[in-house]
């Protein structure tokens, strides 16, 4: 009964000092296995112990490295989610672009049909081809180069989260090393 209450002391303390904690592991997960941190209680520690340990940790580590693995999550997720939406935005813009090509391009061969003493109608034609062709062809390396450089910047922001989260993996092992436990991840 005492260590029951002691567990829940301890679990209270840490959702208290951090708030993404109390939406960490769900049940049946300890708070280690929820960062893929695999924790042995070397000394024989028990399970009250070890999630009182584990949540002293983690709040150390979070102020050592200055990184809450839940939050990093939650950032990663919106940046995942934008880093798509601008891909999308680049591929729509590409959207189009033809038929303002054509106009465009219907315009300018009138315009010099009228020039040349041509047929008008004729020269209209053939500059709407040609400026539809040019259109499309320019608005899709455009969404092209766009998509690739959102995509490029997707992937250094998942690898930074990946060296935060590798960082705070270390510090909470560390702490949990410290405290007799055999850490792996």
């Amino acid at each position: 009964m005492q260590s029951s209450h002691a567990a829940m002391i301890g679990i209270l303390l840490v959702a208290s000092s951090s708030q993404s904690l109390a939406q960490a592991p769900p049940s049946g997960k300890t708070l280690a296995a929820t960062i893929n941190v695999y924790v042995f209680p070397s000394n024989g520690q028990d399970a009250s112990q070890q999630s009182k340990d584990e949540g002293e940790c983690y709040t150390w580590a979070v102020t050592n490295t200055g990184t809450d693995p839940f939050e990093l999550q939650k950032q990663a997720q919106a940046a995942q989610q934008q880093t798509q939406q601008q891909v999308q935005q680049a591929n729509a813009g590409a959207q189009g672009a033809g038929g303002r090509g054509a106009v465009k391009g219907a315009a300018a061969g009138a315009l010099i049909g009228g020039i040349a003493d041509e047929d008008k109608s004729e020269a209209a034609a053939a500059g709407a081809v040609i400026g539809a062709v040019a259109a499309r062809r320019g608005a899709r390396a455009q969404g092209e180069q766009a998509s690739a450089a959102a995509q490029q910047s997707g992937a250094a922001n998942q690898q930074a989260t990946a060296t935060q989260i590798g960082n705070f993996q270390k510090a909470f092992s560390a702490c949990l090393e410290s405290k007799k436990y055999t850490v792996k991840f």
